[in-house]
């Protein structure tokens, strides 16, 4: 009885703040599974490598296409939003990449991580918001999940926050 409680893990407030992927387990067909995502999680790093400079090619593309075409070197208020949208799309695949690397070393998810990229993600949509085109309960939506994020966001710094209470 003691030697299986002595195995047991005893719970720490911080295995909420992500999820772990143990490299090792005892069954061995689940430690294959493991390797399996493990290389699958290398395999999309690469693949976010290749999107990154593919949106790096498409927006130095576009911006140069834009100022090549009549008037010569202006951009309308159309160009500069569509290639603000095209970096903040390039910016944000960056954090996915960075998502990655982090589970890769690891093995972790990083959840503070992804609700800032979260955050960001639906920030650039704001950003680039034609508001001829959408409807005021499209914005409202979109409203209640910058918040809803912002304060996830929040609640978890402040769980990370090292308490400066004395027990």
């Amino acid at each position: 009885m003691i030697e299986h409680e002595s195995r047991v893990k005893k719970y720490s407030p911080q295995q909420e703040s992500h999820q772990e992927l143990p490299a090792e387990h005892e069954d061995v067909f689940i430690t294959f599974l493991h390797s399996v995502i493990h290389f699958s999680v290398r395999l999309l790093a690469v693949l976010m490598v290749a999107l990154i400079l593919w949106g790096v090619a498409d927006v130095v593309l576009v911006l140069y296409q834009r100022l090549m075409a009549p008037p010569f070197m202006l951009l309308k208020i159309d160009d500069i939003v569509t290639t603000f949208g095209a970096f903040l799309a390039v910016l944000i695949a960056i954090e996915i990449f960075i998502n990655i690397t982090i589970y890769i070393r690891k093995d972790v998810l990083p959840i503070k991580l992804v609700i800032a990229t979260a955050l960001m993600a639906i920030a650039r949509k704001v950003i680039v918001f034609d508001f001829n085109q959408i409807s005021p309960l499209y914005v409202l939506a979109t409203s209640a999940v910058v918040l809803a994020l912002g304060i996830t966001y929040w609640l978890i710094a402040l769980y990370e926050k090292p308490s400066d209470r004395k027990e």
